[in-house]
């Protein structure tokens, strides 16, 4: 019963396009926002969440907490993509220690690489359908891909005490921010440059993850190809300006193009949960990433599935002091830090 002080935990999300850190402090039963800090990279620094360029990012990340006056030095990051399996499983356990000994064998039927080159982790979720199991998520992760991190980070001066998994960083956001109604099955979307994290939650549970390698850069690879652009001018394009030679309609036909595969994906992951998880519906769809509001996207999801689509703001709930943060700025960005902010709710709850 004694009230511990939180460790000063920097959540850092290190994207396809940019770098981005959230510190936040208690404010009595709230949270404040104590830092945040934003640092573009540049074309395939990291491709499909494996950092190809070490010292750009850790430069990145240097000048982050430089820019930022972030003194905190302990960080919690987190991965994603085909080096990350999350699975629900049931195992034939009547206690904890029980489970910990069945890990290693259970882990091997549902990982497609040699347990000895994962880190496993699993959290016990209560007891399992049939008698005398346990309902178990089972995580495991490829060394390489957790050393391509934390080796960066340490490049960079900071301590990672954390690696957690996108998705997962995406619900404690939510759940710090959102109340929804009891029992609803709520999709939540991180659309970032080069992936989107699918993960379905209800009451505080995550049922079921999915990450696809389709994101942002789709739209700008789409418009290259088709209408023979450079990057920049299909960057350009993407985010809504015009060019000369190509005309409205044409930019929006191959921009929907690549929202209708993104609507593909999502669709055949809820239809792959339905047939394996629960018959119920997804009742209420939020977005996240840098992805969430691009033109078009959120009404399309909402035509198709005919549910609430909403873009998280990961600050729904946060204080941000307006002597310290341009709160346009904040508002304008909020959605690509869910991920982030998810990270550094960690500060709460290690000893």
């Amino acid at each position: 019963m004694f009230w511990r002080k939180p460790r000063k935990l920097v959540g850092l999300d290190i994207g396809s396009s940019s770098v981005k850190a959230v510190e936040l402090a208690r404010k009595g039963d709230a949270y404040e926002l104590a830092n945040l800090g934003i640092e573009a990279l540049g074309q395939d620094v990291v491709v499909d969440g494996s950092i190809m360029d070490a010292l750009l990012v850790s430069t990145a990340i240097e000048k982050i907490f430089t820019d930022n006056k972030i003194k905190a030095r302990e960080v919690a990051t987190s991965v994603s993509g085909h080096s990350v399996i999350v699975k629900r499983v049931a195992v034939s356990a009547e206690s904890e220690a029980e489970v910990a000994s069945a890990i290693p064998y259970e882990a091997q039927q549902y990982i497609p690489f040699d347990v000895a080159d994962v880190n496993l982790s699993y959290q016990i979720m209560g007891p399992a359908a049939s008698n005398g199991d346990m309902d178990v998520m089972l995580v495991a992760v490829k060394r390489e891909k957790i050393l391509n991190h934390t080796n960066v980070l340490s490049q960079a001066g900071r301590n990672p005490v954390v690696v957690d998994i996108d998705s997962f960083a995406l619900e404690n956001a939510f759940e710090a921010n959102y109340d929804p109604p009891s029992g609803a099955l709520v999709a939540l979307l991180n659309i970032g440059a080069s992936i989107m994290n699918i993960n379905i939650v209800r009451d505080g549970a995550s049922l079921f993850t999915r990450d696809v390698a389709v994101g942002g850069n789709q739209y700008t690879d789409t418009l290259q190809k088709e209408l023979d652009l450079s990057f920049e001018d299909a960057e350009k394009l993407k985010q809504g300006h015009t060019l000369p030679n190509v005309s409205e309609e044409s930019r929006t036909t191959h921009l929907r193009s690549v929202s209708e595969i993104l609507l593909l994906e999502i669709q055949k992951t809820f239809d792959f949960f339905r047939q394996t998880t629960s018959t119920a519906n997804i009742e209420f769809i939020y977005l996240a990433g840098g992805t969430a509001k691009f033109e078009g996207l959120a009404g399309l999801l909402k035509e198709e599935f005919s549910v609430p689509v909403e873009v998280m703001d990961p600050f729904r709930k946060v204080h941000i002091n307006p002597s310290r943060f341009d709160v346009s700025f904040t508002a304008e960005i909020a959605s690509t830090m869910c991920v982030a902010t998810g990270l550094a709710l960690r500060s709460f709850d290690l000893p």
